[in-house]
């Protein structure tokens, strides 16, 4: 990823929601330039950074806070070149137990960045690009081969779930009117069903990988026939510097996954164990809530305004996965299903 790079050299890149999954592993591809300086905001309630070499890195800053906070936001932020705002609440199951602090932190977090970087930006900053991570799950329950133009789905009122979705949409349009009525050169970008090492906390792949590496049942919900496509972490971060790099990408919003990696998740689960070489048995529970039934984007536009192209394919992705997830203490089996 070297020359994706050379468009950022010399500058400060700030990751809210740095100690992340994709934070963390973004931060790690741009300190590979020993002139790109890097600051990771986080509150620590996801965290793939705690007691690895990255906070040990020269070139990391990492600030404790919370992006509701205005003035931690304001100190984190400043003097930042790119801005990548990946803070929120992650996992359908966190969502649903905490539907307005979800919302709060995506709408007032949002606001906070946003604001920040606008008066920066007034004050003659050199503010080159501000990134506001959005959500695959803003199209709703059945979307095959969805475009950004496409209509998205607001969702039931009262049901949990959405209120992830409707809130990452409404800062979509934050973003997008931030650029239009005050210059300020915002992307919005929708990540499939990101998976990959370095992965904590949530997600499907994550939660049947360590099962399977420890022969407990792979556990999904229902039939297991939902569909989705899953995107291996290096390819989002190739499409993040590329969003960071290309200025075609100012007051744009961008799918960005892998729609040749589309499977059921009974098949991603039996792939799974198969691939670990596990004795584990895939299994069904019923599931009560609205789920996302299909989900596969067309990435037509990244293509043609951004050069993005996914290049790691479904079965490779797993094999480094799971390879990753076994070198690590598993720390005993852990019977979680997915979200």
């Amino acid at each position: 990823m070297q020359s994706l790079l050379a468009p950022i050299r010399g500058t400060t890149v700030a990751i809210t929601g740095g100690a992340g999954f994709i934070g963390s592993q973004l931060a790690r591809v741009l300190v590979q330039a020993p002139d790109i300086r890097v600051v990771l905001f986080d509150n620590l309630h996801h965290d793939a950074i705690s007691g690895t070499d990255l906070l040990r890195h020269h070139n990391v800053r990492f600030v404790r806070g919370d992006v509701r906070d205005v003035a931690a936001v304001r100190a984190a932020l400043d003097g930042a070149h790119h801005v990548i705002h990946m803070a929120s609440i992650a996992g359908v199951d966190t969502v649903m137990k905490m539907p307005v602090v979800t919302m709060q932190v995506s709408l007032q977090g949002t606001m906070n960045v946003l604001e920040t970087c606008h008066a920066l930006h007034g004050a003659g900053a050199d503010v080159r690009r501000v990134i506001d991570f959005s959500t695959s799950e803003v199209f709703g329950r059945h979307a095959f081969n969805v475009a950004e133009s496409d209509t998205t789905a607001l969702g039931a009122v009262g049901e949990a779930r959405w209120t992830y979705a409707v809130a990452k949409l409404a800062t979509e349009h934050l973003a997008s009117n931030y650029h239009k009525q005050y210059g300020l050169p915002t992307v919005a970008i929708r990540p499939f069903n990101i998976y990959g090492p370095g992965q904590v906390g949530t997600g499907a792949i994550h939660h049947f990988v360590r099962n399977a590496l420890v022969g407990d049942p792979v556990v999904v919900h229902n039939d297991g026939s939902q569909i989705r496509s899953w995107c291996y972490i290096d390819d989002i971060v190739r499409g993040i510097l590329l969003c960071m790099a290309r200025p075609e990408a100012v007051g744009q919003s961008f799918n960005l996954g892998n729609p040749r990696s589309t499977v059921t998740i009974w098949q991603l689960a039996r792939d799974i164990v198969r691939l670990a070489g596990s004795s584990s048995e895939v299994r069904s529970i019923k599931w009560d809530f609205v789920d996302v039934e299909l989900r596969v984007p067309d990435i037509g536009k990244a293509r043609r305004l951004l050069g993005f192209e996914p290049v790691v394919e479904l079965e490779e992705g797993l094999r480094r996965t799971i390879a990753w997830y076994g070198d690590m203490k598993l720390g005993g089996a852990r019977n979680e299903t997915h979200g």
